[in-house]
């Protein structure tokens, strides 16, 4: 099976949630990007936007991507490379260099939601998301204006799961499942 699941999409979509479920029910290792690029920082991401804008964000983004597909560690039962669950912050596929090294390594499965159902998830949360005030817009237009202009990005992961509906618990039944089918056309040759 291929050894790495990365988990993408949109702010509010689950990644963070769902992602550790996923990962303790294969039993493998759970890696949030967002927490890689916030150690190497040694500041959160808004104060990353705030002191430094997203460029440097972004490219804080790249080395941690770069530094997780370049894992050589290898699986102890397997001997395979390394299993894990990385999840990655909304705009990592929009950088092309991300997608093509996170394509080399696994499956990307793009967790979606309908525009309202993540406004509304972004407004009851306490996080900081730095991309959503930019423009000073409302919410919920600044959200379908961010999806509009990474839907060609999102579109490049292997999978996506709508996460508006379900449940943690249920999300997680939906990902490990898509995760399943395409590893499988990945490994298999063709009929």
């Amino acid at each position: 099976m291929t050894p790495k699941l990365i988990l993408t999409g949109f702010m509010a979509t689950g990644k963070s949630s769902v992602g550790p479920i996923v990962a303790r029910r294969l039993g493998w290792e759970f890696v949030d990007v967002d927490t890689v690029v916030i150690a190497r920082a040694g500041k959160p991401i808004a104060q990353i936007f705030a002191d430094h804008g997203e460029a440097r964000f972004r490219q804080l983004e790249r080395e941690a991507v770069a530094q997780l597909t370049s894992d050589r560690r290898r699986c102890p039962h397997c001997h395979g490379p390394h299993p894990e669950v990385i999840s990655t912050g909304g705009g990592v596929l929009v950088d092309e260099s991300n997608c093509m090294a996170l394509k080399r390594v696994g499956v990307i499965v793009c967790l979606t939601g309908r525009p309202e159902v993540i406004a509304a998830r972004v407004e009851r949360s306490k996080a900081k998301r730095p991309k959503l005030t930019e423009g000073g817009k409302p919410t919920l237009a600044r959200v379908k204006e961010l999806m509009d202009e990474r839907a060609d990005a999102y579109a490049r992961a292997d999978v996506q799961v709508d996460s508006s509906d379900l449940t943690v618990e249920q999300l997680a039944d939906d990902v490990i499942g898509a995760f399943g089918v395409h590893a499988a056309r990945r490994i298999l040759p063709p009929a």
